[in-house]
């Protein structure tokens, strides 16, 4: 009698668990059409999300932060209610650390051999493996600047060096026409500090107040911070100099040709030095959606796909079958697709830590404020 009740509730117990995970099983299979990405403004095609849509059926919600740091804080506070998130590497690597994402599952991603071999290699730095990330875009951190009107100020302006937006008799004469910092503590205090010849990755204190008082001496002739509106000002001529990513710098130029404007715009990657940055997708851990992740991840990993959001955006991608549908001008562009020469000249971020990243805002702060 004993073994036949045991047996009967081993039974009761096994068909309790098949019941269980049936129902798990259906309720993926019916996991509500329904997908939430968090991206910066700008950083996918017009017609992507509209095209996933309609190839899918699943609703999109698409939000957008204006800074890393912005991103950064929500996610690590947790249940950021987020299918999708695009980060760079230098604030996904301690994301990851974090428990913010979950391992991918590769047999989800058929689309993943078409990534680049060497990419992978630069991103698992802060990915081990590529278990949680998968390459997006790349650009380089430089200044982008009106030729014409630089030259009418400065005939002799030093445009191949930070001089021109980092030596305060210089940046002076520039002023009048409008100059511009990107508003990332990141790259600009990176970029201060590889002018300075110190280590951009420093996580010394005394190497940040060095960037502060460079960068305070030149404060006030910047208008402003800005991630985004500057492409438009480059474009329309309303500010002459900003520190800028390269892809933006070839946007702002073809948004001007588009409306019939020539605008003489030229993109510098500093003799110093600059910084090149990788940008990917993962899933958040407790995203509401996973399935609907997967499906748009590996739609943004086809070639047809990610060619044409960088021939609308004109940042280089990282999925090598996609080269051949690039436009020429954007794949022979080699602030976009770096020559060895160029890539001779970057550095690359390191992961920050939470002290860093403290001293970093601090510094910041103290930088757009002038106080």
């Amino acid at each position: 009698m004993k073994f036949s009740r045991f047996r009967a509730a081993r039974v009761s117990l096994l068909l309790l668990i098949a019941c269980a995970l049936g129902s798990g099983a259906a309720a993926a299979a019916v996991e509500e059409k329904r997908l939430f990405i968090y991206n910066w403004t700008d950083f996918i095609g017009r017609n992507t999300i509209a095209e996933f849509e309609k190839q899918t059926g699943i609703k999109v919600t698409y939000d957008v932060y204006d800074s890393e740091e912005t991103m950064d804080a929500r996610l690590l506070a947790g249940s950021s209610g987020y299918d999708v998130v695009i980060a760079s590497t230098e604030y996904f690597g301690r994301e990851i650390k974090a428990g913010v994402y979950i391992p991918l599952d590769r047999t989800k991603l058929p689309n993943w051999k078409h990534l680049d071999p060497r990419i992978l290699a630069i991103q698992s730095v802060h990915d081990p493996e590529n278990l949680h990330s998968v390459p997006y875009m790349h650009a380089i951190n430089g200044f982008a600047y009106n030729a014409d009107m630089i030259k009418a100020r400065m005939p002799n302006a030093p445009v191949g060096s930070l001089d021109m937006i980092f030596k305060p008799e210089v940046v002076a004469k520039f002023a009048n026409c409008g100059v511009t910092f990107l508003d990332s503590a990141a790259d600009t205090l990176m970029l201060a500090m590889q002018y300075l010849g110190l280590d951009p990755n420093t996580t010394k204190p005394e190497d940040y107040k060095a960037a502060e008082n460079l960068l305070l001496k030149v404060r006030p002739y910047v208008r402003s911070f800005d991630s985004s509106e500057y492409l438009n000002g480059l474009a329309n001529q309303e500010i002459c100099v900003a520190m800028s990513w390269s892809s933006d710098y070839a946007l702002s130029r073809a948004r001007a040709r588009a409306v019939g404007v020539n605008v003489n715009l030229a993109f510098t990657v500093p003799k110093e030095g600059a910084n090149q940055n990788f940008s990917s997708l993962l899933i958040p851990e407790g995203a509401p959606h996973p399935q609907a992740a997967y499906q748009f991840i590996n739609f943004m990993l086809r070639p047809e796909v990610i060619a044409e959001i960088t021939n609308e955006i004109y940042y280089g991608n990282d999925n090598i079958a996609s080269r051949p549908l690039v436009n020429s001008a954007i794949l022979n562009d080699p602030t976009l697709y770096p020559t060895p020469e160029i890539e001779a000249r970057l550095f690359r971020s390191a992961e920050a830590t939470a002290a860093t990243e403290r001293i970093r805002t601090r510094t910041w702060t103290r930088v757009k404020t002038a106080k």
